[in-house]
C-alpha cells in the first residue's frame, strides 16, 4: 500500500466535481508537475528510449506511474524505466497518436489520457508569456485575487528551488493609467527568469481563473522597487538548496532531465 500523492488528490477532486473546469485543469497540471516513472522496452541507451506501448481497446498507450513502487506492483518483477519530469513525458507523445495510462490497476488516480488530450495539454504547456514594457508609478497591497490563484502559485513556485530567493506580489498602478498585480521575483537567477516567467503564466492559466492577468518582473533586493513592493506585497518565500560541497560526484543526467536535451524516441 503507497502513500497517497498528489496526483491522487487532485484525480479525486477532479472525479467528485466532474462539471468543474478548475478541477480538472489543477488535474492536468498536476500531471505536468509530476515526476513519472514510464514503462520501457528496454533500458535507455544514452539519451534515447523506447517506451513500451501497448494496444487498448481505446488506443494504443505508454504506461507511466508517479511513484516507482506503483510501477513495480504494475510489472510484479524488475522493470526497465525511465523517470521523467511529467511535461516531457507529454510533449514526447504529444502528435503521435499515442496516449497515456496513468497508475493503471495500481492507484485511485488511474486513468486514460487519450492522444489528443496530450496534444491539448502540450501546446497549454508550450504558451508562454508575452513581453512588454511599462513604468510602475505606485505599489499597493493585492486585492481579491481567487484562492485558487494563490495556492497554484504557492505549488509552482515550491517546485523553484534555488531560482530566486522570494517572490512578491503586490497591486500595482502604471504611469499609463493601468492597474493591475505584479509578481516579481527577487534575487532571481538570470538563466531562470524565462522558467520562472513561464511557470507564473501556467499557474494562471491551470487556476481556471478566466481572463486573468499578471505582471512578472526580476528585481535586484537593493532597488527602490523591489523595497517599495516588500512594504505591501504578498511574500512567497521559494526553497533554497543544501549548500553544495567543493567535491562533487558527478553523474550523468537521467534522459530528459535536462530541458535542452529531451529523450529521443525510437
Amino acid at each position: 500500500m503507497t502513500d497517497t500523492t498528489v496526483l491522487d488528490l487532485a484525480h479525486a477532486a477532479m472525479s467528485a466535481a466532474p462539471e468543474e473546469d478548475a478541477a480538472r485543469l489543477r488535474f492536468y497540471e498536476r500531471i505536468a508537475d509530476a515526476e513519472l516513472f514510464v514503462l520501457l522496452q528496454e533500458d535507455p541507451a544514452g539519451d534515447r528510449i523506447t517506451p513500451q506501448v501497448f494496444a487498448l481497446e481505446e488506443g494504443q498507450f505508454v504506461l507511466a506511474f508517479d511513484l516507482e513502487e506503483r510501477l513495480t506492483a504494475f510489472t510484479e518483477a524488475p522493470a526497465p524505466y525511465a523517470a521523467l519530469p511529467g511535461r516531457v513525458v507529454v510533449r514526447m507523445l504529444a502528435g503521435q497518436g499515442i496516449g497515456l495510462g496513468l497508475n493503471l490497476g495500481v492507484a485511485p488516480s488511474e486513468m486514460l489520457l487519450p492522444a489528443e488530450a496530450l496534444v491539448w495539454l502540450a501546446e497549454t504547456l508550450d504558451a508562454g508569456p508575452q513581453a512588454v514594457e511599462a513604468v510602475p508609478e505606485r505599489f499597493h497591497p493585492p486585492a481579491q485575487l481567487p484562492q485558487a490563484l494563490l495556492t497554484a502559485l504557492d505549488m509552482k513556485l515550491a517546485l523553484a528551488a534555488g531560482l530566486a530567493v522570494q517572490a512578491l506580489l503586490a497591486g500595482v498602478s502604471y504611469a499609463d493609467g493601468r492597474r493591475g498585480h505584479m509578481l516579481a521575483f527577487v534575487g532571481a537567477r538570470p538563466a531562470a527568469e524565462a522558467a520562472l516567467a513561464h511557470a507564473v503564466a501556467e499557474a494562471l492559466t491551470f487556476s481556471g481563473v478566466e481572463a486573468g492577468e499578471i505582471d512578472v518582473a526580476f528585481l535586484d533586493p537593493a532597488t527602490p522597487a523591489a523595497q517599495a513592493m516588500a512594504a505591501v506585497a504578498l511574500r512567497f518565500e521559494l526553497p533554497q538548496p543544501a549548500a553544495e560541497t567543493e567535491q562533487q560526484v558527478v553523474s550523468p543526467a537521467a534522459p530528459g532531465m535536462d530541458p535542452a536535451r529531451p529523450p529521443i524516441l525510437r
